[in-house]
């Protein structure tokens, strides 16, 4: 195997058990894509993340044909779709966090309730209309809720977050989790207050080189 593939298969592997700890995905819920060259790589479908290893992350290309042992997670529909789309999107990570997927199953977006929106790269973090998990229909709803968005939630099921690389995917869903926790526990107090548009674009430029840095 390539150095460099076995790199990304690793940082795949170690990614997704972390999952579970840090709070974006339970049991075999979740999943994550990585960018390799004019393919992908993904992680298996039912695998439990404790048990992932290297060998087990298939290969796919952009048609949707895919190399390895097993199948590839059942949202791959929406990896390939949004890394096929989106050519600054290096890595996807899906997940079905506590407060994101309490605020999807309302069907409810996340308002500029905190300046750390701007990392979703607007205003709002929008929900994707429903369809059924690991249909294309699911994937072109997710299109449109990421249309010019880092993130997104996805109705009745849970989250999608993007990145240039994995290590800011992953940042980016915990960031996500952390604000629809922020947002649910507001809306306990009280009226939430929504920032202004114009206080949103200056986060957004202020963001533009903001959280970790690339992989290596």
């Amino acid at each position: 195997m390539d150095p460099i593939e076995q790199q990304q298969r690793a940082a795949i592997v170690s990614a997704v058990q972390e999952m579970g700890p840090l709070g974006i995905s339970q049991g075999t819920s979740g999943n994550i894509s990585v960018r390799f060259g004019e393919q992908l790589l993904i992680t298996p479908s039912g695998v439990p993340y404790a048990e992932m290893n290297l060998d087990q992350i298939l290969v796919m290309d952009f048609d949707g044909n895919w190399q390895g042992e097993g199948e590839p997670s059942s949202e791959w529909r929406f990896h390939r779709d949004i890394m096929r789309s989106r050519p600054d999107v290096n890595a996807v990570v899906h997940g079905h966090p506590l407060y994101a997927t309490s605020l999807a199953i309302c069907r409810r977006e996340i308002p500029a309730v905190h300046y750390m929106i701007a990392a979703a790269g607007g205003a709002t973090v929008r929900c994707a209309e429903y369809a059924t998990f690991g249909s294309e229909a699911l994937s072109r709803n997710a299109l449109l809720a990421l249309r010019e968005r880092n993130c997104c939630l996805l109705a009745n099921h849970g989250m999608i977050a993007l990145g240039s690389d994995l290590k800011k995917a992953m940042w980016l869903a915990v960031e996500l989790e952390n604000l629809a926790h922020q947002y649910v526990t507001s809306l306990r107090i009280g009226s939430p207050h929504i920032l202004s548009a114009a206080e949103i674009e200056k986060n957004i430029e202020l963001f533009r080189n903001y959280g970790p840095k690339e992989l290596k």
